[in-house]
């Protein structure tokens, strides 16, 4: 018996038995108010939530924050919003979103557990805005809350060829003498509206 075969032997004999998986049938958490615990997340990891009552509302409080209002090139896929100065579907290069100051995003839904909004690029033809904008804002439907990670993955399904992701808060890391940086490698700020009226 080669010594491949021994150790292959001595691998089989000392194999556990199986341990079946647990169910994902169970009370997960929920909130009484998702919308709060939602706010509250996102701005402990350095975000900001704002509940809007319509999508005309949102032109008014982006005015309010100096980096839209310094912002040289801005970019919206959200009709009507943003006031952006330049044209996403005209850039055919990835690369030339780079100069992108703030740019107005659709969100699909939040996640109320951990401050996360899932995204696709189905309204956006370069996914990569999503973290090279030095500012960043996310719209949301105020109905589009789910509590829990299970909840939300209920909600995501994988047929074809299709980006997703998560994202809670700006870019950030603590990894450095366990200081908090905000904007290290993507986006500076990062806001989402939560609109109730999505007409």
């Amino acid at each position: 018996m080669s010594s491949r075969d021994t150790v292959l032997k001595a691998i089989r004999k000392s194999q556990r038995e199986a341990t079946p998986l647990p169910t994902m049938d169970q009370n997960w958490l929920t909130f009484d108010d998702p919308v709060e615990q939602f706010t509250t997340v996102l701005e402990s990891v350095g975000g900001k939530c704002l509940q809007v009552s319509s999508r005309s509302e949102i032109n008014d409080r982006l005015a309010e924050f100096p980096q839209f209002e310094s912002a040289n090139v801005r970019a919206s896929t959200i009709e009507g919003l943003g006031l952006p100065t330049v044209s996403l579907d005209v850039i055919d290069d990835p690369h030339n979103v780079e100069n992108v100051d703030f740019a107005v995003l659709a969100g699909e839904f939040v996640v109320a557990e951990n401050g996360a909004v899932w995204v696709t690029d189905e309204t956006l033809k370069h996914r990569v805005l999503h973290f090279i904008t030095q500012h960043l804002a996310l719209v949301v439907p105020s109905k589009n809350i789910v509590n829990n990670m299970h909840e939300a993955y209920n909600r995501l399904s994988f047929d074809g060829r299709r980006f997703g992701t998560f994202i809670s808060g700006p870019s950030k890391t603590a990894d450095i003498e366990q200081s908090l940086v905000i904007g290290a490698h993507g986006p500076r700020s990062h806001v989402v509206f939560l609109v109730d009226d999505d007409s």
